[in-house]
């Protein structure tokens, strides 16, 4: 059963640099995720709409805009209008969860999406609080307790906020 470790980023500089490193520490871009509000209006996305939740949705990025670096080139990178929150940016697994049918869970949106992740929903309450004031979530699913540690030191040394560990029983395999 694979672990994700998640933290919240205040800048997109700190996204990016928690991104850039854990890519450099050997994490795979295809297992790093990222959440965040699309303030920009800038239309720099295209959206596809897919039926199968099992498989995400996935959109291009036509220019660098507001997910330029790092974050541009994660996997399945994509614009979600989340109703009663609004727009957000996510790519990575994490797109997946928030795009299929955990939009239509009973807690909805971003909460039930992250509970379907297996974050327990105090956390996922947390969590959302924190995107609508413009923050990062940011993610990586890792296989063993020394990537878990790996991963969290990688974390608490570039500052990011709320680090959490969860198991991931209920994500959809790829």
């Amino acid at each position: 059963m694979s672990k994700s470790v998640f933290g919240i980023a205040t800048t997109q500089g700190q996204a990016e640099r928690i991104i850039d490193r854990l890519q450099s520490q050997g994490f795979a871009a295809s297992e790093i995720s990222v959440l965040l509000p699309d303030a920009s209006g800038t239309g720099d996305f295209g959206h596809v709409k897919s039926s199968k939740a099992s498989e995400g949705v996935t959109a291009g990025v036509t220019t660098g805009g507001v997910a330029g670096g790092a974050i541009g080139l994660l996997a399945g990178i994509g614009a979600l209008a989340i109703p009663g929150v609004g727009p957000f940016i996510a790519a990575g697994p994490i797109m997946a969860a928030l795009s299929g049918a955990a939009l239509g869970a009973t807690t909805g949106g971003i909460v039930g999406g992250l509970i379907g992740l297996g974050i327990p929903e105090i956390e996922a309450k947390r969590y959302e609080e924190k995107l609508k004031k413009g923050n990062y979530l940011v993610s990586v699913r890792t296989d063993d307790g020394d990537e878990i540690d790996r991963a969290k030191a990688i974390f608490k040394d570039l500052g990011a906020e709320d680090i959490s560990t969860v198991s991931e029983a209920s994500v959809p395999a790829k």
